[in-house]
């Protein structure tokens, strides 16, 4: 086994795909005062963060640090068991409820994380009785509770809805779940929605939408589905995170109440998991009321997303997420290296979140940014592309992602 390991590790430095857990100090101000720092030898001491899934910067809001705070002296600092045992405190009811008031759902509930709720979602609905259709960009998570879910899996094209309707039509099971994300993490580009729900309408299809890069983004922070006019419908179900745009911790799963009962009693990942944090469940509660209430955030992403496109001389995705294609994996990680030591840290998305040869640099655009300093970062980003990869092709269309990182 000890060979296979270190086999296994010249392999991912052969290729570049070596990832590491290295702890960054972060900003929000630009650390670079100039294009020339792009040739510094030595990382700054903190570094302006275009990676990290912290759309509206409230990860170090005050408001969500008091929440938290107040939840721990109330609750402890874990829920100790799991929901259905003694892991429920009143807090968790409090946030499933701002989860509602913000999305327009009737009903949620919360999980550990997001990839949680995703496995309990499709393990809880599938089976031999239930075929589950996903498009082939969908993450990992929902991936893995397709497979772990015993149910006929099918995949078609990303964003093909006419092989969609062929697959529905075609099915012999019962029962379908139709799986897809409002946003997708790598190339940031939108699901239809409307046209995606009339289709699993038409074949009485439930349609499950990960949101995890819609919420606090799409709708005025609402999030596509709601900005789809689909919230309440019966057969639209959504998951989010609450680790990006709510900058917290844990996931949820929204919908009918008859659902929120029904995983209650059968989704494995949250029966036998231990119950969210109380300050991961507090911070997020404050998160949904503030965006609710202030929509502004959610078009200060957008601005500073339009930024970096034109910058950067790509097409504005439909979300933070604007991703950069370079192409070969080396040539992204090295980029990646030479950007942090020049003060801008950003997304490298390489094999195996991608497939050899459409490797891409994933810029993201943040609330609490200053139009400014986006723009400077993003110029270092569009000439260090330019100076290594000046024939780089955009392949976007062609892009099959796969398993895209959260």
């Amino acid at each position: 086994m000890q060979q296979w390991l270190t086999d296994q590790a010249h392999v991912r430095t052969r290729r570049g795909t070596v990832r590491s857990t290295t702890a960054r100090n972060l900003t929000g101000r630009s650390a670079a005062p100039s294009d020339s720092a792009a040739t510094n030898s030595a990382a700054p001491d903190t570094l302006l963060d275009l990676a990290s899934n912290d759309y509206l910067g409230l990860s170090t809001d005050p408001r969500l640090k008091a929440a938290a705070v107040d939840a721990i002296e109330r609750y402890g600092t874990g829920a100790r068991a799991s929901r259905v045992v003694t892991g429920t405190q009143p807090v968790h009811a409090e946030l499933e409820e701002e989860l509602c008031g913000l999305t327009g759902q009737p009903a949620a509930l919360a999980f550990s994380s997001g990839y949680a709720a995703n496995l309990g979602i499709l393990t809880a609905l599938g089976g031999p009785g239930t075929l589950i259709v996903r498009d082939e960009h969908c993450h990992a998570s929902l991936i893995d509770g397709a497979r772990l879910s015993r149910s006929p899996v099918e995949v078609f094209a990303h964003g093909d809805l006419a092989a969609l309707d062929r697959l529905l039509a075609g099915r012999s099971q019962p029962r379908a779940v139709v799986v897809v994300e409002s946003v997708y993490s790598v190339l940031g580009d939108a699901a239809d929605l409307a046209e995606t729900a009339r289709i699993c309408a038409k074949h009485d299809a439930l349609l499950v939408v990960d949101e995890a890069h819609g919420i606090g983004v799409a709708g005025g922070g609402r999030g596509a589905v709601h900005s789809a006019g689909l919230a309440g419908a019966e057969h639209v179900v959504l998951t989010a995170t609450l680790s990006k745009a709510l900058g917290a911790q844990g996931g949820g799963v929204l919908g009918p109440a008859a659902l929120r009962a029904h995983l209650v009693n059968t989704a494995r990942s949250f029966i036998f998991d231990t119950g969210l944090a109380p300050a991961a469940a507090a911070a997020a509660a404050e998160a949904c009321r503030i965006i609710a209430a202030d929509p502004s955030l959610a078009q200060a992403v957008l601005g500073n997303a339009a930024i970096i496109a034109q910058v950067c001389g790509i097409e504005q995705a439909a979300g933070a997420v604007q991703s950069v294609p370079v192409g070969r994996a080396e040539d992204a990680a090295q980029l990646a290296v030479r950007l942090e030591a020049a003060g801008v840290l950003v997304g490298c998305f390489r094999p195996p979140s991608v497939p050899d040869g459409i490797s891409r640099l994933r810029l993201t655009a943040r609330a609490d940014l200053a139009p400014e300093q986006v723009q400077h970062a993003a110029r270092l980003v569009a000439g260090l592309v330019a100076g290594m990869v000046p024939d780089k092709a955009d392949g976007m269309d062609a892009a099959r992602m796969g398993a895209g990182a959260g």
